[in-house]
């Protein structure tokens, strides 16, 4: 089955009306994070999240502004070096941050929380990574026993593609966090696009973090499928007819990564009406099947 899409805020210009417009599409989910639109994304999807009590929000905790820094000092959840970096897991910044995003989010329940980019946390040391992950998955296991989200998951650019750390490991350290009980480790975020293939290709072999989160019952959300922008100037229409004849290459590259067998949602950060109806009407396509999205990683791959 085709992905569904969701919107992505990241380099969204116009977050109200973006969520507006996605929400009366029927859009289940929208991402974001409390560093995105300089700090202010959040609260500005407030009154769409409030005017769809169904629409379903995924947010992060990890990277912050210097002014949530700031606060985070104040409160006495990070040191002032902590926050001099810009980014943390330690859990009681975990749980002062989720505090933090259901507050500006409006909602007494998160869908889910997303430790972002953790491979910030502690480059080049796989051990260290994962204690702090499993640390940071402990405080989430408390806000979701606290009715305070619903399920968590890591946002990353590079951890998985790199190995860092592993859908497995993942799993291992949310079990290991919920202390033998039923983990709710419940999504993975990951650039998908066809300049970053290699999940795509890895996907159509039988490996990789695609199948490992499919096998496992993890939502995935694909982020960057038009690699911030770049790409539909990148393909060309002999590309695009090679994908589906009759789409613009914008859409041949959604349709392509909506297509790739794990994902469940393609995160598109559409900030115009035509932009946003240009997406869903890719991934309203049949989707591609196992031998298309060969021949197209195959194409990409030659030199």
């Amino acid at each position: 089955m085709t992905a569904k899409l969701a919107l992505g805020t990241y380099r969204c210009r116009a977050i109200p009306e973006a969520a507006a417009r996605a929400a009366a599409s029927g859009t289940h989910w929208i991402d974001t994070a409390p560093n995105y639109a300089a700090g202010h994304a959040q609260n500005l999807l407030a009154p769409a999240l409030a005017a769809h009590p169904d629409l379903r929000v995924a947010t992060k905790s990890g990277y912050f502004t210097a002014a949530t820094g700031a606060e985070a000092v104040n409160a006495g959840v990070l040191t002032g070096d902590q926050a001099r970096s810009g980014h943390s897991l330690a859990p009681d910044y975990v749980r002062w941050q989720i505090a933090r995003n259901r507050n500006q989010l409006g909602r007494d329940r998160l869908d889910l929380v997303l430790l972002h980019n953790p491979e910030r946390a502690h480059p080049g040391d796989r051990p260290a990574l994962h204690r702090a992950i499993r640390d940071a998955f402990a405080a989430l296991e408390e806000a979701v026993a606290a009715g305070h989200a619903t399920g968590y998951g890591i946002a990353t650019w590079s951890a998985l593609e790199e190995e860092m750390v592993t859908v497995g490991e993942l799993l291992t350290l949310a079990a290991e966090a919920a202390g033998g009980h039923r983990h709710h480790l419940a999504a993975l975020q990951m650039p998908v696009s066809l300049v970053m293939m290699t999940p795509i290709a890895q996907a159509l072999h039988g490996r990789g973090p695609l199948p490992a989160a499919a096998d496992a019952g993890l939502r995935v959300m694909a982020s960057a499928p038009l690699h911030g922008g770049e790409l539909p100037s990148m393909v060309d229409q002999d590309l695009a007819d090679l994908i589906r004849p009759d789409l613009t290459p914008a859409q041949a590259c959604v349709l392509t990564v909506a297509s790739c067998p794990g994902v469940t949602d393609v995160l598109v950060a559409a900030s115009s009406a035509p932009h946003w109806k240009e997406a869903a009407q890719a991934v309203a396509q049949p989707s591609l099947t196992t031998a298309q999205l060969r021949e197209i990683t195959d194409v990409l791959a030659s030199p």
